[in-house]
């Protein structure tokens, strides 16, 4: 279908703007500071957990009025498939790098995710305010992995800044929109809204929401939003600081409640004029791309020694879920496997709880999610496993650590000497008296030992006595002759070997 009337003509339109770079490197101040509020003290630990929109107004040095609508996009990198979502529907990055530290791991993460969706962008060199900011080594360690602004040997924009005190962040926003000038970004505000899902989320009261970017056209009142086989009326409609809205264009994001079922964040969405096109077209959908049957984040057992952890994980937002599962996918143990029973959105209920009654064994890892009271009710009743976290690392922290502690403990058994058998003296039931010499370290008494026959191993027992010339000793050390009684079922023979030994777990 064909949202675009090509009749009509299409206008500028503002800018999508991701800002992108490794944790603590200022991305979330950068945007308190351009947006004059105050996010960083809301978020957990101060690490941005979701997917957030904004618009906001500049302007420029010239006094040219711009807007500009800001992806604030987590740097943790848990959340690296947020990012990526983040740069598929921006259409200029920003590149935050602490004047501090310099180029980081996430720092490259971020860098990689702009370079695949090709789409241009800025660097800003953020904490210049800081006593230890060095903008010259910054530039310097940025070239070194092959990022070149300009005046170290390329042309990719920087500007110093400091979202503590905003010193810079004009002259950032002024760049921002000279790049956007260069790209002549175009919209048709008389299509029907198209654009892509950026966040989604189960209200218990309100029902499931998603928050929209629309890339082109104009979204209103009345009209049906489909999104893969997801569709959703467009009544209870808010702009990105949940304000009731009845109209909204172009690179703005929106919230909508009311879909039928979870939108996969990601996607895209268009728009229907009524009902029965949006249920055709999320028909058809559904139709032609049959969901898969099994959890591709469900580890399997590969065999039947594999020690199982099952967990049901609960997040308060798709981007929390799909964190989580991006995380859990590195922890890699061949001993050890972490099966995802049950995912989903919203509180814990009572649902969720008659799970682990029939396995006492699951473990509920809670991201950001209530618990709802007959659930809590049955949980203090009964030994249920569940473990709440407001902070990713956290909760993959505990279950990393799970797995560890379920590593079934494996020994070997460490050699403390070998000695060779010269002379036998007599036998009694199991003990027999024995001659030989230490040829390589140390026989103590009381000391386990394997019996070798032409350096294989027939049997195991162990030394009750020692000797060292006709004295009684609690050791013989490499070199010595010794005479010694050892107990064993085995009978040893002249030339026969004893290895002393330790079994000790295995680190």
């Amino acid at each position: 279908m064909a949202l675009n009337n090509d009749n009509i003509k299409t206008i500028n339109r503002p800018p999508v703007v991701v800002i992108m770079g490794h944790i603590d490197h200022g991305k979330s101040t950068l945007l308190d500071y351009i947006r004059k509020t105050n996010i960083v003290a809301g978020e957990a630990g101060g690490i941005t957990q979701h997917l957030g929109a904004y618009e906001v107004k500049h302007k420029t040095s010239e006094g040219k009025d711009g807007k500009i609508t800001f992806l604030d996009t987590p740097g943790h990198e848990a959340f690296c498939s947020i990012r990526e979502r983040g740069a598929q529907v921006a259409d200029v990055a920003i590149l935050v790098v602490s004047a501090e530290d310099g180029v980081k791991p996430q720092t490259l993460e971020a860098l990689k995710c702009i370079l695949l969706e090709k789409i241009p962008y800025v660097v800003a060199i953020n904490k210049i305010d800081k006593p230890g900011a060095d903008i010259d080594k910054t530039k310097q360690s940025l070239a070194e992995n092959e990022v070149y602004v300009e005046g170290f040997g390329g042309d990719i924009p920087v500007v110093p800044i400091s979202a503590l005190t905003g010193k810079g962040i004009p002259e950032l926003l002024d760049m921002v929109l000279l790049v956007t000038d260069m790209l002549d970004l175009k919209a048709n505000p008389e299509a029907r809204a198209e654009g892509a899902i950026i966040e989604a989320k189960l209200d218990n009261k309100k029902g499931i929401s998603a928050t929209l970017l629309i890339k082109n056209g104009t979204l209103e009142s009345g009209q049906y939003i489909v999104a893969s086989d997801s569709i959703s009326p467009v009544r209870i409609f808010e702009d990105y600081q949940g304000q009731n809205i009845k109209k909204a264009s172009f690179s703005s994001p929106v919230k909508v409640i009311g879909f039928n079922k979870m939108p996969i964040v990601g996607d895209k969405f268009i728009t229907c004029l009524n009902k029965k096109e949006a249920e055709n077209m999320a028909k058809e959908f559904a139709d032609t791309h049959k969901s898969k049957q099994n959890n591709p984040f469900t580890i399997k057992s590969e065999n039947d020694n594999t020690v199982i952890i099952p967990i049901i994980i609960k997040a308060d937002v798709v981007g929390s879920l799909e964190g989580i599962k991006h995380e859990l996918a590195k922890i890699k143990n061949d001993k050890v496997k972490i099966k995802i029973v049950s995912e989903s959105i919203g509180n814990v209920n009572e649902n969720d709880v008659k799970i682990v009654q029939g396995d006492p064994n699951i473990i509920i890892v809670n991201f950001n999610s209530k618990i709802d009271t007959k659930a809590q009710g049955v949980i203090e009743r009964s030994n249920i496993q569940i473990k709440s976290f407001d902070i990713i690392y956290n909760l993959v922290q505990f279950l990393k650590d799970t797995v560890i502690s379920k590593v079934p403990k494996e020994y070997i058994d460490e050699i403390s000497g070998t000695a060779k058998i010269l002379a036998i003296f007599s036998k009694n039931k199991d003990k027999q008296i024995l001659g030989g010499k230490v040829q390589v370290g140390t026989l103590a008494v009381g000391s386990e030992v394997k019996i070798l026959r032409r350096d294989i191993e027939i049997g195991r027992g162990k030394i009750k006595e020692l000797q060292l010339q006709k004295v009684k000793a609690s050791e013989v050390n490499e070199g010595y002759e010794f005479g010694c009684m050892i107990e064993s079922k085995i009978e040893i023979a002249l030339g026969d070997k004893v290895q002393g030994f330790v079994t000790i777990e295995k680190k």
